[in-house]
């Protein structure tokens, strides 16, 4: 156990006013990983905490454990999954009927194929700004012809 390398990453935790409640974190060090478990309200506010992890002096690897729960109305599985597809459809940058979605409880998992990379993160990015969602699998590939 590393008690100074988990108390640099509560501090970068603590002084991001983005995150909204931080003690919620639990940090566990070892080996330059670090282990964050717990919650927080956002997919966006999880990313931040295991990017501002990252960027601690002394660590070399994040396990991101952190579970989402949001504080306002949570979607169901099947209007997270019919929000995910409008967001696509409504995007120009991803093909039509280039991705399927399926959502298990609020994680989004993106599968299909597409012809160039900023395709398959444009889809990411567009699940990363829903609400509802607690994570991400991008499954997507790249294939060129």
């Amino acid at each position: 156990m590393d008690t100074q390398l988990e108390e640099r990453v509560r501090s970068a935790l603590e002084h991001e006013p983005r995150i909204s409640n931080p003690v919620d974190v639990a940090i566990y060090a070892a080996d330059h990983t670090v282990t964050l478990r717990g919650t927080v309200p956002s997919f966006k506010q999880r990313r931040l905490a295991v990017d501002l992890a990252k960027r601690v002096r002394g660590v070399r690897h994040v396990e991101d454990e952190l579970t989402v729960r949001w504080l306002g109305d949570v979607r169901s599985d099947d209007a997270l999954r019919g929000a995910a597809l409008q967001a696509l459809i409504r995007d120009v940058d991803v093909p039509d009927e280039a991705v399927n979605v399926k959502v298990a409880n609020g994680w989004v998992t993106l599968k299909g194929e597409v012809a160039h990379q900023f395709q398959s993160d444009a889809a990411f990015e567009d699940m990363r700004r829903l609400q509802g969602v607690g994570g991400i699998t991008n499954e997507i590939r790249v294939v060129t012809a």
